[in-house]
């Protein structure tokens, strides 16, 4: 590795995004999913020729898009994309509740499995849609997917099911085994499976990331796959991810998706997407190996100092997933923290209301910042 994309400390709470305002200055922010990372050169001086050149208009064709991840698809999971199904929209918050609006009705049903990212408890509401959860079931080292509680919502009557993969809290990989089974059940009972994939590129080097659209004929007639460049490439703020399909069945369906979800993303956000998926996969490996080595460093620490929460070693993205239940630290323990350790992490129960005593963390960050945050947990051993 050169240059280390790891950003100086000062230099980050002098940011203006939501992690380093939402708290007071004095809080260490471990909670919402951005890295502490410098974007890659390329889409740096990308973003900055289009600054000087004024070039900041209304969001065109940006063929670059489709090419871009077309290339980094096929080179990094061996998944071939037809270009031309790949559209352009604002982001995969914004293409899920337009993808459900204009396929679904008022009162639909969509599966989600808990612990899952918080947004999608409101992206389905936000549309009058049911939530129906079949939560993951843990397992030792792991948590499995209940594929008889898939089975038996889908039996019931949901007409979507809404997918984190790789999961978020956990950083699960769905094996391609389990996305057969989905795919073969989604045919049967007639689902449209929603596959968020935003955090697929940070999948670590010794892991295999299978994307749904790639497992079988009845993956590619049941989904579609919402995806961007905002989480893998520290450009969240720029608003424009991509919706995914690879069969006429689902372009069909998608049909009444507004024409106007091209020209909600922005023009920034669309180049330097296709930037990153085509030309910024050397940045990418350099990240990944950071947030390794800053897994590796949390596993170790969770050891050293508080060997009684549990947690489960994520195969792909920077987040982490605590059961802290065993230092009785209360009925919000994210609250109590904040408020007594001055550190953030996210509320179990904002990714699913029977997870109180858990916490997400952010660990793509400062060493020092992750031996705070652990601290900040051991400051509950009794």
């Amino acid at each position: 590795m050169a240059k280390s994309p790891l950003t100086e400390l000062g230099a980050l709470k002098q940011r203006s995004s939501s992690k380093w305002r939402r708290f007071a200055p004095d809080v260490l922010p471990m909670h919402v999913a951005e890295m502490d990372y410098d974007i890659a050169d390329n889409i740096k001086e990308l973003l900055l020729q289009k600054i000087s050149a004024s070039d900041i208009g209304y969001t065109g064709p940006v063929p670059e898009v489709a090419e871009g991840f077309v290339k980094f698809a096929k080179h990094r999971w061996g998944w071939q994309v037809d270009p031309k199904q790949v559209r352009l929209s604002t982001d995969v918050g914004v293409s899920a509740v337009e993808i459900l609006r204009a396929v679904g009705n008022r009162g639909d049903s969509v599966v989600i499995n808990s612990p899952v990212y918080s947004s999608f408890f409101d992206w389905i509401p936000e549309v009058g849609f049911e939530i129906v959860d079949v939560p993951l079931v843990e397992a030792g080292k792991t948590w499995e997917l209940d594929l008889a509680g898939l089975e038996e919502a889908f039996k019931a009557g949901a007409k979507f099911y809404l997918i984190c993969h790789p999961h978020n809290p956990l950083g699960k990989l769905f094996t391609e085994a389990e996305l057969i089974a989905i795919a073969d059940l989604a045919k049967k009972h007639d689902v449209l499976v929603i596959s968020d994939e935003i955090h697929a590129p940070l999948t670590y080097a010794d892991q295999k990331f299978v994307p749904y659209l790639s497992v079988s004929e009845a993956a590619r007639e049941t989904g579609v796959c919402i995806t961007a460049a905002s989480k893998s490439f520290n450009l969240a703020g720029l608003k424009a991810s991509i919706i995914v399909t690879d069969s006429a069945a689902v372009v069909a369906k998608l049909s009444k998706l507004p024409a106007a979800l091209h020209w909600r993303s922005g023009i920034l956000g669309a180049f330097a997407m296709g930037e990153a998926f085509a030309n910024s996969e050397q940045w990418l490996d350099d990240v990944i190996e950071l947030n390794r080595k800053s897994r590796d460093l949390l596993t170790e620490l969770l050891a050293k100092h508080v060997p009684t929460v549990k947690y489960w070693i994520p195969e792909s993205g920077y987040l982490a997933w605590f059961d802290v239940s065993a230092l009785n630290i209360g009925e919000n323990p994210a609250a109590k923290i904040l408020e007594e350790q001055r550190v953030a992490f996210v509320p179990g129960v904002d990714l699913g209301k029977q997870y109180g005593n858990f916490v997400r963390i952010n660990f793509a960050c400062h060493p020092e910042s992750l031996e705070r945050a652990v601290l900040a947990l051991a400051a509950y051993n009794k």
